[in-house]
């Protein structure tokens, strides 16, 4: 067996093509664009086996006193393992090493629900389960039937007001979209992090425009509902979202989800993974997310572990085992 190495950023998307996990949210594109957010090195780590892999990407930050601290990056990640017989446990040995030699003192894991990889954990890592995320299931004979009945209310609503729905994969421009968006985040006085920087959005249309699917709902040649999604086969992510008011009013926002699952279905995906709450939470946002398919819940894990457990009790007073609340406790 070799040992664990750092791949170059280059190689990358085509070990994982080989591999056959090449994730939306673990390609060297959607690094490179997410580092924009949390600022970080992409960096990606391959454990091979005789009898299969082990792969991780995630960013690795400057923390305080010349130390370093891995974060999976925004949305969902984690090592996935594949092959008949992956080297797990050894790569969790092996990733210790790596990081006492590179001076990497925590790291966090955004648990991927489709891959349930949290049942990889190991090294030390401690869980946490957060409230599940919903991955519609396509595979249903009727998607519209599937849906609780207040979803199909607001869908036949929408399309009695005049609503229509367009597709746009790889959309050329996404300035609607962002407009709109940050409307949305205005008005729900969302958090300093949801304001992404125009870096973030130019990413969308540049590197992973060929990943990106634009849903829009459009009422008198207005959009005033639409779905940022993000594609890879076999699952398609609904990443980021914005409505009107008068998108909500009228059950636009809906409508163009269930537009988007269908037309998802028909291009061969097998899950539209809608996520979760805000933060993990189980909110109005989780409850709206459920109804789409009340059975197609996915359990969604935090991964929190300390490398160097002296270090970490010198920048933040606490033991190294006590990962409780805010983690890393010294980016409170």
């Amino acid at each position: 067996m070799s040992g664990l190495v750092e791949v170059e950023p280059s190689a990358w998307d085509d070990l994982l093509a080989r591999l056959g996990c090449a994730d939306v949210y673990y390609l060297r594109e959607y690094l490179e664009g997410a580092r924009l957010l949390e600022a970080g090195r992409p960096t990606f780590l391959h454990l091979p086996g005789d009898g299969g892999d082990v792969v991780f990407p995630f960013l690795l930050r400057e923390a305080p006193g010349g130390r370093r601290d891995a974060i999976t990056p925004y949305g969902y990640g984690g090592p996935v393992a594949t092959g008949h017989e992956p080297p797990v446990e050894r790569f969790w040995e092996l990733y210790q090493d790596w990081c006492e030699a590179n001076g990497t003192l925590t790291t966090v894991i955004r648990f991927h629900s489709l891959f349930a990889n949290q049942r990889y954990a190991g090294g030390g890592m401690q869980l946490e389960r957060y409230a599940d995320t919903t991955g519609w299931r396509l595979d249903q004979p009727d998607l519209f039937a599937g849906m609780a009945g207040s979803h199909r209310t607001s869908c036949r609503k929408a399309l009695r007001e005049g609503v229509s729905v367009r597709i746009s994969p790889a959309p050329e421009h996404i300035s609607g979209f962002v407009e709109l968006y940050e409307a949305t985040m205005r008005r729900l006085a969302a958090g300093d992090f949801y304001v992404f920087p125009q870096d973030y959005w130019d990413s969308l249309t540049g590197p992973l425009r060929e990943r990106v699917v634009l849903a829009d709902a459009v009422e008198d040649g207005a959009v005033v509902a639409s779905a940022l999604c993000l594609a890879t086969q076999p699952w398609l992510h609904y990443h980021l979202s914005a409505a009107s008011e008068r998108g909500r009013a009228v059950g636009a926002a809906n409508l163009v989800l269930y537009e988007t699952a269908e037309w998802a279905r028909r291009q061969g995906f097998e899950r539209f993974h809608l996520g979760g709450g805000v933060g993990g939470k189980e909110d109005s946002l989780a409850a709206f997310k459920r109804r789409f398919d009340p059975g197609g819940g996915l359990e969604w894990w935090l991964g929190k572990a300390v490398h160097d457990a002296e270090a970490y009790r010198e920048l933040t007073g606490r033991a190294g085992d006590d990962l409780s609340g805010f983690f890393p406790a010294y980016r409170a």
